[in-house]
């Protein structure tokens, strides 16, 4: 058994069942005790409710007009009907069907035909707080939730030197899929068509318990700089030797994050990523992506705000691409009847090994 560090934010699941040549990487279950977006800030309004999910697991996020936001779980006790259809009273959320009322702790509290000695047992809760224009949940052991913090430092989300874009959609494949990708810089090789022809330099890769780090710099050997590359990074650049490996990019996998943050020596990083995989599905085969992407504001004021949309459409081209290549990567998986991936590259392998290790052991798939 593998030991685990005692700091991290969680427990990681160490176990033999590490051995990449014996683990199929996508039956690998994410960890529920890490806390997760489900939603949008913006999307639960006050006196609403909404349906959402982790891996397969109903939620009710319920926004009050006056207090924070709760979560339940979206089926009622009576007749299982989803409570994100139902009505907020106060500080309560009403089933759609015969109207029995749950408060925040999910207790019953409320039977429109029954004395109130008679009320039947509640629903389950989950921990619930927002962040950074987002509502998380804790899926797992509910008792570990105040031992777990937040993520820290989503991306630069509070500082008025950035400008952050809040990305996100369904995307269907395994997380382990996107971590991979991400993580994996060689494959700019496929942007070609976005960045013009771009080389990849592995500077190298740390592994601590429950984190993978790689590095990488570049160098431009094709093509011109397109203009969202120029506005990440604030100038125009060529393919001069003062611009070659000049940057370093530096991703981490921090399970169950990932960050990416581009910077030139000890300056600050012009680009800071902070995204994370949230499974839908109850086999984890779909997720939701939730992404805070921060580019430094140039000395030139308003510049950034001006050239946004470009920035945007840019940025939403290279997502369309990685979407659909893990996408079809989960495709040959269902085909093949499971992980017949060669991976040669080590920090892909370690990476494996680390979702492995934090992940909840595989159970049956099926590849239909």
């Amino acid at each position: 058994m593998t030991q685990t560090d005692p700091a991290a934010p969680a427990p990681c699941i160490a176990a033999s069942m590490a051995d990449a040549g014996r683990i199929d990487i996508r039956t690998v279950r994410s960890n529920p005790d890490y806390w997760y977006p489900v939603a949008w800030s913006h999307e639960v309004k006050p006196g609403k409710t909404i349906g959402t999910r982790y891996a397969g697991l109903p939620i009710a996020l319920v926004r009050p007009k006056e207090g924070p936001v709760f979560a339940l779980e979206d089926r009622c006790a009576h007749r299982q009907v989803p409570l994100s259809k139902g009505q907020v009273k106060g500080d309560s959320v009403k089933c759609c069907y015969h109207g029995w009322a749950y408060g925040r702790s999910g207790r019953c509290i409320d039977v429109p035909y029954l004395g109130k000695g008679k009320l039947p047992n509640g629903v389950r809760t989950f921990p619930c707080r927002e962040q950074d224009g987002m509502v998380f949940v804790f899926p797992g052991d509910a008792e570990k939730a105040d031992t777990v913090p937040l993520p820290p430092a989503l991306a630069q989300v509070s500082n008025p030197a950035y400008k952050t874009r809040f990305f996100g959609r369904q995307v269907g494949c395994h997380y382990s899929f996107m971590h991979e990708n991400l993580m994996d810089m060689n494959h700019q090789f496929m942007h070609s068509k976005q960045m013009g022809q771009m080389k990849p330099r592995f500077l190298g890769q740390r592994r601590e318990p429950g984190l993978v780090e790689a590095r990488y710099s570049f160098a431009r050997t094709g093509g011109s700089q397109p203009l969202g590359e120029a506005l990440i990074f604030g100038e125009r650049r060529d393919a001069s030797a003062k611009f070659q490996h000049r940057d370093v990019m530096t991703i981490r996998t921090e399970y169950p994050y990932q960050t990416l943050r581009i910077q030139t020596g000890d300056e600050d990083p012009v680009m800071d990523l902070w995204i994370v995989y949230v499974p839908q599905s109850a086999d984890e085969l779909t997720n939701r992506t939730f992404g805070l992407l921060s580019i430094k504001r140039p000395k030139i004021g308003g510049l950034l705000d001006m050239a946004w949309p470009f920035l945007v459409m840019f940025t939403e081209r290279i997502f369309a691409e990685d979407r659909e290549i893990v996408e079809l990567e989960q495709k040959a998986w269902r085909e093949l009847g499971g992980d017949h991936n060669v991976e040669v590259f080590p920090v892909i392998n370690a990476l494996r090994d680390l979702l492995t290790e934090c992940g909840l052991p595989p159970v049956s798939v099926s590849h239909a």
